[in-house]
């Protein structure tokens, strides 16, 4: 299929442990592959659902993004995992990860993830659950951390918090969203045109929600050509570009180093 690059930057990929929904039950990835493919999406950023055990289900993200098309980010419970964020951001980061998600269900943003991320220049997907008083103070805060905030910041469709969201949107540099389910439309076309479209990433939620769907949603926007492929690849890519140069340089440098050993 021709025409721009696609990168999905919202996936979740693996099996959660809450049963309350599909959000923390299972994200399928050949179901995700099989709506994605035929739909000209060549490429995603995957993370695990909601669940307990996120070093888990971080260990089969690892896995996955080995495998060429993916690009991962490290899901973090501030809670459970205060005092070692730090730490798991730097192995993560190691084995290829190059962002960090938090969710609000789990708890809110913290500083020991704010500064994780700034440490090491990668992007936060945070879902703030329509909490636009925390993404205020987390973004001007941390102004050199790219914060990204999925669903225009409230996936539940509160329509006065989304409104809040595109006015910080437009006025925050460092603040950034995702397509992903967002039902008024007027109010994603008027996010792209208010705070252009580098500042509005494509992503679906999948496999809950339908790529293709929420692809062609995206196709909409009113946007040119190059602000189309902004938004649906480059991005994301410009996000994670850091951290994705970091790791392809330290595994040349290991490459070399075994390369030397044993000539």
């Amino acid at each position: 299929m021709s025409g721009p690059l696609v990168i999905d930057a919202h996936v979740h990929i693996g099996t959660g442990d809450g049963l309350r929904g599909p959000w923390d039950t299972e994200g399928s990835l050949p179901v995700y592959l099989r709506r994605a493919r035929p739909a000209g999406i060549r490429g995603a950023v995957v993370m695990a659902p909601l669940t307990s055990d996120y070093p888990r289900a971080n260990a089969d993200i690892a896995r996955l993004i080995t495998r060429p098309g993916f690009l991962g980010y490290l899901f973090v419970n501030t809670r459970t995992e205060a005092g070692h964020v730090d730490e798991r951001v730097a192995v993560a980061v190691r084995r290829g990860f190059c962002g960090i998600k938090v969710h609000a269900h789990d708890a809110r943003i913290t500083r020991e993830v704010a500064e994780a991320a700034r440490r090491w220049a990668l992007p936060v997907l945070y879902d703030p659950a329509g909490d636009t008083a925390t993404v205020e103070m987390v973004a001007r805060a941390y102004p050199d951390v790219a914060w990204v905030i999925p669903h225009l910041s409230s996936f539940a469709d509160d329509w006065k918090a989304q409104c809040a969201f595109v006015d910080q949107l437009v006025r925050i540099p460092n603040v950034f969203t995702d397509t992903s389910g967002v039902r008024y439309h007027d109010l994603l076309e008027d996010a792209v045109r208010r705070a252009g479209p580098r500042k509005v990433l494509f992503g679906s939620d999948g496999p809950f929600l339908h790529p293709a769907v929420e692809l062609a949603k995206a196709r909409t926007l009113p946007v040119d050509r190059d602000g189309l492929a902004d938004v649906l690849a480059g991005n994301v890519l410009r996000l994670t570009a850091p951290a994705r140069q970091r790791f392809r340089a330290r595994r040349g440098r290991r490459v070399a180093h075994r390369r030397a050993v044993t000539t």
